[in-house]
């Protein structure tokens, strides 16, 4: 039986209402196989998954009304997948990934609490080379540079994965790493520009997040 505890919510994101089951705070901690640690997953980070942050609802309110037809969009990181969650109400051909072992199965839990189709789930890390994941004409996520090793890491996997037209949108809670990443992107051929937006988190205090959107034009 599981020991952790959980808290369901239904957030509201513009017009739409979303209902999710998430971690009940970021002291929860459940490794009963040892697969977290195995993977390098450790105590102190093993609930970052399971709770929603400033940056994955701004980044979730941006995708409210963003152009998707006719796009296959990845969400890289997901954690308990808001973002994903809009976009499935919407009927975008959406995917989603994470590393963390727990992800897909809240994730699924919350696409039934929502009445959406099954949103596609990879687990997968950002170094792994074998994940069948294919391209995206869309590649969004929130708050994962979290290291500098991840500025190389994601923008890699990024563009291994990005169509030879491709848009992504990162948003960014100031970490100190996203313009060392949009130097990185703009070294693979993207055209990048940014936005500071404030958002507001569970508690009332305002956080200053940074959206950075980049952009690859057809290669010829």
């Amino acid at each position: 039986m599981s020991t952790i505890r959980v808290r369901y919510t239904t957030i509201e994101i513009g017009a739409m209402d979303i209902h999710i089951r998430t971690l009940r705070d970021t002291l929860q901690f459940e490794d009963i196989n040892g697969e977290a640690e195995r993977l390098g997953i450790s105590s102190a980070t093993w609930p970052i998954f399971g709770v929603v942050w400033p940056s994955s609802c701004l980044l979730a309110r941006l995708m409210l009304d963003h152009h998707v037809n006719g796009k296959r969009v990845l969400e890289v990181g997901c954690g308990i997948g808001l973002a994903s969650l809009i976009l499935n109400q919407r009927s975008a051909d959406i995917t989603a990934t994470d590393y963390h072992p727990e992800t897909e199965g809240f994730l699924i839990h919350n696409v039934k609490l929502n009445d959406g189709k099954k949103i596609p789930f990879v687990r997968t890390g950002w170094a792994d080379l074998d994940d069948d994941l294919g391209h995206f004409d869309l590649i969004i996520g929130s708050d994962l540079l979290y290291e500098i090793k991840h500025v190389d890491l994601l923008s890699t996997f990024i563009n291994r994965h990005a169509r030879d037209h491709c848009d992504v949108i990162i948003v960014d809670p100031r970490r100190g790493y996203h313009a060392k990443f949009s130097k990185k992107m703009a070294g693979l051929g993207y055209a990048c520009s940014q936005e500071k937006i404030n958002q507001t988190d569970s508690m009332g205090k305002s956080v200053i997040c940074q959206v950075l959107t980049f952009s690859r034009q057809d290669i010829i």
